[in-house]
């Protein structure tokens, strides 16, 4: 920090360069470059303190390359506070919003040391008296002329030195990938072995209980909810909420300053993030994060300005083509960003290589991607943002997950991204809650997610689709078993948002209740769903809090409760521990056994050791199914052998794949089947290792003296109500 207050110090200006983007250190002073290409002047605008008013020094930038405004400070230091105003046209009629009175946050800001103080000012235009008669219609002409420095958010120039050690790149291959989705605070703030000072922070996330707690159930990989610095929404505020989420971007460089257990100083978020990167990389374990670059949080005509809005109009948003007032929607905040522009994929990419080179991620995933690939108004998978990452030598080496949908027309795009790229597979989700709420006609659909989803990555590979059950827009996963409807009221709007659509069954009594036999059967159907996703082909995502049996009471939309609706609950009943061990056991099943980890789709092939193929799907009286078997409406019932000697693959070191055959059966219907167990070979038998008709804990993939075994062929199994049974054929 500067020792004098700037007003007091004679600073010299250097032409500097256009290049980098943002506010640099380079051990001698500080370059600033911002691009507008609209802009008529921009000023630099110095502060001594967060605390203050009015910046204590302008600067005009007065060199001009490329549609860049740049100058050097060598007078200046990293912990200097900074903002812009930029000159230029006000016409909001052509596109163009440029007003000079609002103090402007630099899209490449690194640290945001002081959050936005919501007060009337922020809005480029005059907002009306709500106690007039007045209407909004075309508020958004007039400009406002209030100075919003006292209220806008602040930069801050920052060292971006940081002692790795020997911290690289884990790179786990995606078969042997197990995510899991959390919050940064909602995984940390409650956990009772965490020091409060520190919970909900990112020391939180990277000390040694959460730590434990991941390693001991077993993922591979935690999936962070937005942690790019965000706005909290003007509308949520006054209704004492929060964007808890935070899917509401307002810099894409700085690390969310409200997750920070030290802020003291600017760099004191980037160095807790990278200090959280390094223990999780210690302990084995990736970090992937969900960005949000298909919108921000300035929101449509009426919203606020804070950066891009004020800075360059035109440029960063997508506009409607006649009426350029106004933007294109796709996302239902109000903008998107326009991708179109070569600066503004120059701002995505800059952004995810500084996350990756500098702050060690492992990779993304991208929030309404499709959004992404809309050059001009279509989805396009050969798009110019999917070009510039598969060229990208950094990011192409990175994990990329699609959320491969948005709001516009043609926008649900699973399946349809190109090759690099993993997608959440929405169309697993549905099936998997289909098929074990009980819907007829639902067991060919369920076989295919099983077995990787091959109709909709046959060019890819299994790992292509992210299997998920549940995540953190919809219910949790005891929700889905506890509620036929959604519950939002606490959102304050109506229980209108939210989706109507969630495939959920209560199993008889709508939320909590202390009902043995509902309560029951709701643990029985998490378990058939658990057990669904971590044995299916492709990689499995857990949503934080599902092997808790976290509840948010019914609310599938809270991503304004930042309270304990969000946060989990580390205090378990039995029951609960019950459960947590039996999805521990199940990741043990699926990493120890090779045939759940395939790299390639089953494709018919004949084992030498068992002549039988891949993968055999069986009806109850232990035949092949047939055509008819799968197109039964009233059927919910089927097996899968899949069989371990039969993989075709090579390890890293060449050599043939190969493990245990199981017997997957599945019973989804309200009554018990006759299931006859197919027979391999003579003398050859299966271990029951679970039943999730009982409690009981899977037996792991070792066999126990007091193993019952099931010879196949002259055996019937009786397949309970609802309920799925893994077998190992006995070697």
């Amino acid at each position: 920090m500067t020792t004098a207050p700037l007003s007091s110090v004679e600073l010299r200006v250097y032409p500097g360069s256009s290049y980098p983007l943002g506010a640099t250190w380079d051990g001698m002073g500080v370059n600033f470059a911002l691009f507008s290409e609209y802009a008529e002047a921009v000023e630099l605008c110095l502060f001594d303190s967060a605390d203050d008013t009015v910046e204590s020094r302008r600067v005009l930038l007065l060199e001009y390359s490329d549609h860049v405004w740049h100058g050097y400070f060598p007078d200046l230091r990293p912990g200097q506070l900074y903002g812009y105003r930029v000159y230029g046209p006000w016409n909001p009629l052509e596109g163009h919003r440029f007003n000079p009175n609002k103090l402007l946050l630099d899209p490449y800001a690194k640290s945001v040391v002081r959050l936005e103080r919501w007060n009337d000012a922020l809005f480029g235009y005059q907002i009306p008296d709500p106690h007039r008669s007045s209407t909004f219609a075309d508020t958004d002409l007039l400009i406002d002329t209030r100075d919003s420095a006292p209220f806008a958010p602040l930069a801050a120039v920052v060292d971006d030195s940081f002692v790795w050690g020997d911290d690289k790149p884990l790179r786990t291959p995606w078969h042997k990938t197990i995510i899991y989705e959390a919050h940064v605070k909602g995984l940390t703030m409650r956990h009772p072995k965490v020091p409060e000072h520190l919970r909900g922070s990112y020391a939180a996330l990277g000390s040694e209980p959460v730590i434990e707690h991941l390693l001991d159930l077993g993922v591979t990989a935690v999936e962070l909810l937005p942690v790019h610095q965000h706005v909290d929404d003007h509308f949520l505020k006054i209704r004492g909420l929060s964007n808890y989420w935070g899917y509401n971007t307002l810099g894409y460089f700085a690390p969310e300053l409200r997750y920070s257990s030290q802020k003291h100083n600017p760099e004191d978020p980037i160095l807790e993030f990278k200090t959280m990167v390094r223990s999780l990389h210690a302990a084995g374990i990736e970090v992937i994060l969900d960005v949000v670059y298909n919108h921000t949080c300035e929101g449509n005509h009426l919203g606020p300005t804070l950066s891009f809005k004020g800075i360059d109009n035109r440029s960063y948003y997508k506009q409607v083509e006649e009426e350029p007032r106004f933007y294109m929607d796709y996302t239902g905040c109000g903008n998107t960003l326009n991708v179109s522009h070569p600066r503004v994929i120059q701002l995505i990419m800059d952004s995810l290589r500084y996350w990756v080179l500098e702050m060690h991620v492992d990779g993304f995933r991208f929030d309404l991607a499709a959004t992404l690939g809309r050059d001009v108004h279509y989805v396009d998978k050969l798009g110019s943002f999917f070009d510039v990452i598969h060229q990208d030598p950094v990011l192409c080496q990175t994990k990329l997950i699609a959320e491969p949908w948005d709001l516009g027309e043609g926008g649900y795009q699973v399946g349809n991204f190109p090759v690099l790229w993993t997608e959440w597979n929405g169309k697993y989700r549905d099936a998997a809650r289909s098929f074990w709420k009980g819907d007829a006609g639902t067991l060919s659909e369920m076989a295919t997610r099983i077995a990787g989803s091959s109709d909709l990555y046959s060019e890819k590979d299994p790992h292509a689709s992210i299997n998920f059950l549940t995540s953190h827009d919809g219910f949790t996963l005891h929700d889905l078993v506890s509620y036929n409807q959604k519950h939002n009221e606490a959102n304050g709007e109506g229980n209108r948002d939210g989706d109507n659509h969630n495939h959920s069954w209560n199993c008889g009594v709508e939320g909590e209740t202390d009902d043995l036999r509902i309560n029951a059967l709701r643990f029985q159907q998490k378990r058939n769903l658990m057990a669904t996703l971590l044995l299916s082909l492709g990689v499995p995502m857990i949503a934080a809090g599902d092997e808790l049996s976290r509840t948010q009471q019914g609310n599938n939309n809270a991503y304004c409760q930042d309270n304990a609706i969000s946060w989990l609950n580390w205090e378990l009943t039995e029951p609960e521990k019950n459960f947590y061990e039996f999805v521990k056991q199940l990741i043990r099943i699926r990493k120890e056994n090779p045939v759940f980890q395939r790299r390639k789709f089953f494709i018919g092939l004949t084992s030498k050791a068992y002549n039988i193929k891949d993968v055999i799907w069986y009806n109850a009286q232990g035949l092949e199914m047939s055509e008819a078997d799968w197109h039964d409406p009233q059927a919910l019932w089927m097996g899968a052998l899949l069989n371990g000697s039969a993989i075709n693959e090579l390890d890293e070191k060449g050599n043939p794949v190969s493990g245990s055959t199981f017997l997957l059966v599945l019973n989804a219907s309200h009554k018990p089947v006759a299931f006859h167990l197919p027979r391999l070979n003579r003398g050859d038998a299966w271990i029951q290792l679970f039943d999730t008709a009982t409690d009981s804990l899977p037996n792991g993939s070792g066999e126990r003296e007091d193993d019952t075994l099931y010879c196949g062929g002259d055996t019937v199994y009786r397949l309970q109500a609802r309920s799925l049974v893994l077998f190992r054929l006995k070697r």
